[in-house]
Formats: C-alpha cells, sequence, structure tokens
C-alpha cells in the first residue's frame, strides 16, 4: 500500500528526513515507532521542540546558544573567563566539542558556518564584523582558530588570519594530527601533511 494515501504520514516523514544524518528509511521507523508504539513521546517531542525557539536564543556577543535573557552573566561563554584567549568555532555544537576535551578557560566565538562561496555562504554572512568587534574591544591576546581541517574550513581560516593579525594579536590554528591508535596506511593524505607539519619535539 503506497504511503500517498497517508498523506499525514508522509508530510510527518519528509519533516524527520530534513534533519542532518537521517535518511528517508530512518525517518520512516522513527514515524511508524511513534505512531504505534510510543504516541506519548510523539507528543513530548512536539512539545519541546515547538517551544526551543522561545526558551533558546543565540548571544548576540559570541552567538553561542542560550537559555534565558540573552548575552551578560546569563551566558556561559561570554560569563567568568579569561577574556585574552579567544577560540572561534564554526558553530554552537563545536563549542561543547571544546568544553568536553576540558582544560580551555577562554572565551568562545560562533561563525555560524565557514566561507563557502559554492553554497551561497560569504564573509559577510558570518559572525567576522562582530569578532573584529570583540578582539578591539575585549582585550584579546590570543586568537585560537578552531575551524574544520577541510577546503571551506581552511580558506575561511586564511581569511580570518589576514583581518586579525594586523590588530596585534597572535592568531593560532588547532593542530591537525593522526589520532590516537590509527594506522598511517589508511590516514588521506591532507591528514598525513598536517601531520608532518604540526611535528615537535619530545
Amino acid at each position: 500500500m503506497p504511503l500517498s494515501r497517508f498523506p499525514a504520514i508522509e508530510e510527518c516523514i519528509e519533516a524527520f528526513r530534513r534533519l542532518p544524518g537521517v535518511g528517508p528509511k530512518s525517518a520512516q521507523r522513527i514515524v511508524f515507532h511513534l505512531l504505534t508504539k510510543d504516541p506519548e513521546a510523539a507528543r513530548r517531542i512536539a512539545s519541546a521542540c515547538a517551544s526551543l525557539h522561545e526558551r533558546v536564543r543565540l548571544c548576540p556577543t559570541c552567538a553561542m546558544l542560550v537559555e534565558g535573557e540573552a548575552g551578560g552573566a546569563d551566558c556561559r561563554v561570554c560569563g567568568d573567563r579569561d577574556p585574552s584567549l579567544l577560540c572561534v568555532v564554526e558553530e554552537p555544537a563545536d563549542v561543547f566539542a571544546v568544553e568536553r576535551a576540558g582544560g580551555f578557560r577562554g572565551r568562545f566565538h560562533v561563525l555560524m558556518g565557514v566561507i563557502s562561496p559554492l553554497e551561497g555562504v560569504e564573509a559577510e554572512d558570518l559572525t567576522i564584523r562582530q569578532l573584529a568587534e570583540r578582539v578591539k574591544a575585549e582585550g584579546v591576546k590570543e586568537v585560537i582558530l578552531a575551524l574544520n581541517p577541510n577546503m571551506a574550513g581552511e580558506g575561511t581560516s586564511l581569511y580570518l588570519a589576514r583581518i586579525l593579525k594586523p590588530m596585534g594579536v597572535r592568531v593560532t590554528q588547532l593542530a591537525h594530527g593522526l589520532p590516537m591508535g590509527s594506522h598511517l596506511e589508511y590516514a588521506d593524505e591532507m591528514t598525513l601533511a598536517r601531520s608532518l607539519e604540526g611535528r615537535r619535539e619530545i
């Protein structure tokens, strides 16, 4: 029996397919599970999603997710942290990744993407202007560029370095190399090149 005879189900499957990492089969499994096995979960998900944008917003200073009043003491990224050290990331999820690693006590700045002309994303679409203003106003001494090691991330890092270095701040980049437990034969060329460039004395 074709799903086209059930427009409500088809619409819900299509909505889940729009989520990153969810393919058509996964979306269908999720919808049928919510419909037949756990209808209460469907109501909880719908309620949580409906209030998400009312409860969580972007901090106007660092562009990190904030629950409650945005900015100032309510923002865990702008709060009681070392203002001389600023870590620049692509998305809010990257802040959580760096925090999980532990040890970083500086502040963050979220670009909300990377420069990618092929996808229609230009420098003006990101929070680069706010970043430059923060570097001037907050007494930043070092900016760590923690962007993803791909073509768009590398290009954005170079663009930011050209803007930030004339301001007299130190601009550094995360070292990219081989993960622990990996094998050289399975490493791609970019990872190996980065590993050689980022080698250090032992």
